[in-house]
Parts: C-alpha cells; structure tokens; sequence
C-alpha cells in the first residue's frame, strides 16, 4: 500500500506542477495583490479539487460517458468563464499604467476582493479535472481496498494540492517579485490575460469537438 501512496502522490504532483489555469491564477495573484490573498485562492482551488475528485469517486466520470452532452456543456461553461477572466485582464492591462506606483499598491490590491470564489471558480470551471481523477482513481485503486484507505489518498491529493499551490503562493509573493510587478503590471497582466483567453477557447474548442 505504500507504494501505491507514492505512486498516486508522484502522479498528482507532476499534474499539478504542469502549468495551467490554477497556477497562472495563483501566481499573479501573489505578484500583484499580496500573499494572504493567494493563499486564499490557493484554498479555493483545493475546495474545488476536492470536488472534482469526490465527483469521481462518485462516478461522475461514468455518467459523462452516457451523457457526453453534459461534460460538454460544462466544458463551454467553463471555457466562458476563463475567457471572461481574460478578457477582464486585458482590459485591465490597457487601462493601467506603464509602472505601478508603490504608493498605489493599496489600491490595486482591492481589485479582487473574493480570491477564495476566484480560485474556487478556476478549478471548477475545467470539468477535465473529473477525466484526470477518474483515472487516477480506476487505474491505480482497486475496487477491494478498504473505504479508510480511499478516504486517505483522497486527502492526501487535497493536501498535496494546498502545499503545492501554497508554496507557488509563497514564492511568487516575495518582495523582489512583486517590485518587479509594478513595474511591468501592464504587460504581465495582458499576458496573463491571452493566457486565460487561451485556456477558455481550448475548453471550447473541446466541447464543440474541433480538437
């Protein structure tokens, strides 16, 4: 059982350093509002892991393969909602400043004032997430272990979650970093912006069966 622990632990971490809507989100959140709020959003993402994988356990996977309509339509939804991050994010690229006074920093921190919602939404919002778990869970664990050990790993992937993203939040929160945001705010959050624009088309894209 040991080994299996490692090896769903190793798995999910390689997922998880993979970069992706989470990690883009957490790290300029870090950069640009401060390490509290990150942290929060980083909560928010593992409240919205742990709901993916309950899902899977509970066989949400299976039901999308009956209804495939419904994972679609999900995938549209959130790929919507990325896109209206991003396109929030370009906006506010435009409107911005070319470098970000230190004395303003008080007030751009007030531009997200629910990064717990914000991160909860970002996980949520890519239903992939039920696929990943599903394999995980029916590749690795048999039908026959016991419910305590099913129950351990399905903490262990919310803690390694929390820790991974927490430690992201962390390091992206350091003062140089930060310093460095101010001075290029404009261009990072563009950036970040075709990012999300990018992940919410990819997600479209998926549901409307073009890739």
């Amino acid at each position: 059982m040991l080994a299996l622990v490692g090896t769903v632990a190793l798995v999910h971490l390689i997922a998880l350093m993979t970069p992706g809507p989470d990690f883009f989100f957490v790290t300029r959140t870090a950069v640009s509002q401060s390490r509290p709020k990150a942290l929060m959003g980083v909560l928010g993402i593992t409240i919205g892991c742990g709901v993916w994988a309950g899902v899977s356990l509970g066989g949400l996977q299976l039901l999308f393969v009956q209804l495939p309509w419904l994972q679609n339509g999900i995938m549209a939804v959130g790929g919507l909602y990325l896109g209206f991050m991003g396109v929030s994010l370009m906006r506010g690229a435009l409107r911005a400043p070319a470098v970000l006074p230190d004395a303003g920093e008080a007030a751009h921190e007030d531009t997200m004032r629910h990064p717990f919602l914000y991160g909860l939404l970002t996980n949520l919002s890519n239903p992939k997430a039920v696929i990943y778990f599903g394999s995980i869970f029916s590749g690795l664990l048999s039908p026959d272990l016991p419910s305590w050990f099913t129950g351990g790993i399905f903490a262990l992937v919310l803690l390694e979650t929390f820790l991974w993203f927490g430690f992201v939040a962390l390091v992206f929160g350091m003062e140089n970093l930060r310093r460095g945001y101010r001075k290029a705010a404009r261009w990072i959050d563009g950036f970040a912006g075709i990012l999300f624009v990018g992940f919410g088309l990819s997600l479209i894209a998926a549901a409307a069966g073009l890739r």
